[in-house]
């Protein structure tokens, strides 16, 4: 429970060392950039196919994935001093967090998650200087809410299972399409099933997070959607999640020649599926979001690639 200190319990364990630097960038968790990384560059990949050649917009391409990157960062900070705070974290099975462990102030957690929100908003401000669409500060207002209420706030989503549709949203489709329509001001049929794969992987990502936490979250009342529908359900869909965008990617294949080497990823695809599968050790539901992360890093830059580097580059399925 939360003491009035505002930590866990009221105080930090007592043997608990205050963080060092390489704990605050182990906290902000920048593995998980994988998941800024891939829609940013499929929207890229898939506007390259109305450009002259795909580095047309270079400013806009690096202000989307500033953007992604620092939002993603702050939507660590933030999970991580939420979660401190509400005890939640108390018995985690995970790597350990900053406001959890008792290794740092939850206030200086959460100053931390505000300044990358902050940056997040700074770049998006550039970016719809640059392009002049200006409703898209709303959308930016949207998705640093999201990220920040996915955890705080006294109602977070994510405590009622609604975490996986939220990444799917902002970390697939709105990314990926965003990405695209800043470079050409249109989104193609490429863009739109491109963030479909890039939100599936960022779904699998935070579903194997949530089902290695799942007996620690059901008793604390942290409904995620692995508490909500058990401990086989949550494997299938998993295997569902990292699976289904092999499936469009057949897609991209009958049109674009090089997309067929994406299958390749499925190396690291299938043996997280069976890591899983048969898990039985939070190391090992560890290992699985690595190898998870690794393959949306290889599909949705690789894919990005089949696109912009496609010889007949003008020639897309513009809608």
């Amino acid at each position: 429970m939360q003491g009035r200190s505002g930590r866990p319990g009221g105080r930090p364990p007592a043997e608990a060392r205050p963080a060092t630097l390489g704990t605050w960038i182990a906290a902000a968790r920048p593995a998980t950039l994988a998941l800024a990384i891939g829609p940013v560059a499929l929207g890229t990949g898939a506007a390259a196919l109305v450009m002259n050649v795909w580095y047309d917009h270079w400013v806009r391409a690096l202000l989307c994935l500033a953007v992604a990157g620092l939002l993603q960062l702050g939507v660590n900070y933030a999970n991580d001093y939420s979660d401190g705070v509400r005890g939640t974290d108390a018995h985690r099975v995970g790597p350990a967090r900053l406001v959890g462990s008792g290794r740092a102030k939850p206030r200086h957690v959460l100053i931390a998650a505000l300044v990358f929100f902050g940056l997040a908003a700074v770049a998006g401000l550039a970016l719809v200087i640059l392009t002049q669409h200006w409703w898209l500060l709303a959308v930016g207002v949207v998705a640093i809410a999201a990220a920040w209420f996915y955890t705080g706030g006294r109602r977070p989503y994510g405590y009622a299972g609604l975490g996986e549709l939220a990444v799917f949203v902002f970390f697939g489709v709105v990314a990926t399409a965003g990405t695209t329509f800043v470079q050409i001001g249109t989104v193609n049929i490429e863009s739109w099933l491109g963030g479909v794969c890039a939100g599936l992987f960022a779904m699998a990502v935070l579903h194997v997070n949530n089902l290695r936490d799942r007996e620690q979250d059901r008793l604390v009342g942290k409904r995620t959607l692995a508490v909500r529908i058990g401990d086989v359900g949550s494997r299938i869909l998993f295997g569902v999640f990292v699976l289904a965008p092999f499936g469009i990617l057949a897609f991209y294949v009958i049109f674009y020649d090089l997309a067929v080497y994406v299958y390749f990823a499925l190396l690291a695809a299938v043996p997280a599926v069976l890591i899983v599968a048969t898990a039985r050790r939070a190391a090992e539901y560890v290992t699985a979001l690595k190898v998870t992360l690794l393959t949306s890093l290889a599909f949705c830059v690789g894919l990005a690639a089949a696109l912009a580097f496609w010889v007949d580059a003008g020639a897309g399925l513009v809608s």
